[in-house]
């Protein structure tokens, strides 16, 4: 098994790589690889939205997130990190998923997700619940914690000395170890994935 951990951060080795890290190594305890991607040294479209990728089969932009799709079957996992600026994500990593899931979305269905994010003060809950919509509507489970997801801490050495933070992403991993091994255990027992009605696209003009 294998979990995808995207760092959103520009700082390869802030805040978030020090909550990140700490879910890949609970994770490695019950033998589930892990693959940290860190976006900040490259530079990210935003979505232009100009519906090429339907045709296309992937992104115009030829950058990590065609590159993630491309693997995408590789991963059973995925955990989504970003530091908190102006009470919300890193616009990296929100360019990133927004492309990501509208290009690619169909290829994380039923695959266990979980965000986490980091931050000196405020602003974390609101960034956590941005994150975790890009999950909630891709029939993709969500894995929770003992509390919200987040590491407080204005630099690395800080968020190394939040003992809560560090337990909650452990606890994540646990929970996520836990979810996949039920996932596979289900297929190796024959339980059948969930089967979807067409999708049904309203919206409130009359």
């Amino acid at each position: 098994m294998k979990v995808l951990l995207v760092n959103g951060s520009p700082h390869p080795h802030g805040c978030t790589d020090v909550a990140l890290s700490e879910v890949a190594m609970q994770l490695g305890k019950h033998g589930i690889e892990t693959e940290m991607l860190w976006l900040g040294n490259e530079a990210i479209h935003g979505c232009i939205a100009c519906g090429k990728c339907r045709k296309a089969g992937k992104c115009i932009f030829d950058d990590a997130v065609n590159r993630v799709a491309a693997k995408a079957e590789e991963y059973d996992g995925i955990v989504v990190g970003s530091p908190v600026y102006y009470g919300g994500p890193d616009s990296q990593i929100c360019a990133f998923l927004d492309r990501l899931f509208y290009s690619a979305g169909k290829k994380f269905v039923r695959k266990p997700a979980a965000a986490v994010v980091s931050c000196r003060r405020g602003g974390a809950t609101a960034s956590f619940e941005r994150l975790n919509k890009y999950f909630e509507m891709s029939n993709m489970p969500l894995v929770t914690s003992q509390y919200w997801n987040q590491i407080h801490g204005n630099n690395a050495e800080e968020a190394k000395q939040d003992a809560e933070g560090l337990q909650t992403m452990r606890t994540l991993a646990e929970n996520m170890a836990w979810l996949l091994k039920c996932i596979e255990a289900g297929k190796k027992a024959g339980v059948e994935e969930p089967v979807y009605e067409p999708f049904h696209a309203t919206n409130f003009i009359r």
